[in-house]
């Protein structure tokens, strides 16, 4: 178990831990009463917060997604510069990052179930790449603006994240390696699978 004495390792687990804490369950739970785990799509995300909590009370729903978004952007920047004040490398940082989401996503506290990743994801990206994830968020602001679909929006942010990320970074500092990016990509893509099904079939609701 020394393994555990590893300042890394420490890291790793409380950002795995911190990502996992479902602020959008918490709040819908300790304001509206309600449990979104069991409505809606589910998710712990803001979108479904919106959606489930807005039949009751448009306004109230409204401020707790838009707390939810920022409490989940929050842990991934809190645990990005904590990582930082305690002097952990780059390459620990981006496995922190990555960690945070996959905390989010598959939480420990709610049986491996989770949201979609997009907030914390922003947060964690936020400190690691600023310039790609302010150009994601614009490309999400005029997508969700348009078309009311908080899924395209995302998916349309993730696209420009990713490519920014190749265009302004070719090698991304210090671990020359788009693999953190990647694997965060991929687990929002995963997560956002229904949702991709349904775009596909014209099926997918407006929900912002």
């Amino acid at each position: 178990m020394e393994f555990l004495t590893n300042t890394n390792v420490q890291f790793y687990i409380l950002a795995y831990l911190v990502g996992g804490i479902p602020f959008g369950l918490i709040l819908a739970k300790l304001f509206a009463k309600e449990d979104i785990t069991s409505a809606g799509s589910g998710s712990i995300g803001a979108t479904n917060v919106l959606r489930v909590i807005k039949n009751k009370d448009p306004r109230l729903a409204k401020k707790l997604a838009i707390a939810t978004v920022v409490l989940d952007a929050f842990k991934g920047v809190a645990i990005i510069l904590l990582a930082k004040a305690a002097g952990l490398s780059y390459a620990a940082q981006w496995a922190i990052a990555v960690l945070a989401v996959i905390g989010h996503c598959f939480s420990p506290f709610l049986k491996f179930e989770g949201g979609k990743g997009v907030a914390t994801g922003v947060g964690v990206l936020l400190i690691m790449l600023p310039l790609e994830t302010l150009l994601a968020i614009a490309a999400w602001a005029l997508v969700a603006k348009t078309t009311k679909i908080s899924s395209l929006a995302s998916l349309a942010g993730l696209t420009v994240l990713i490519l920014s990320s190749f265009i302004i970074h070719p090698q991304i500092p210090h671990i020359k390696s788009h693999a953190p990016i990647i694997i965060i990509a991929m687990i929002v893509v995963y997560k956002h699978i229904p949702n991709i099904i349904r775009l596909l079939k014209r099926e997918e609701k407006a929900a912002i």
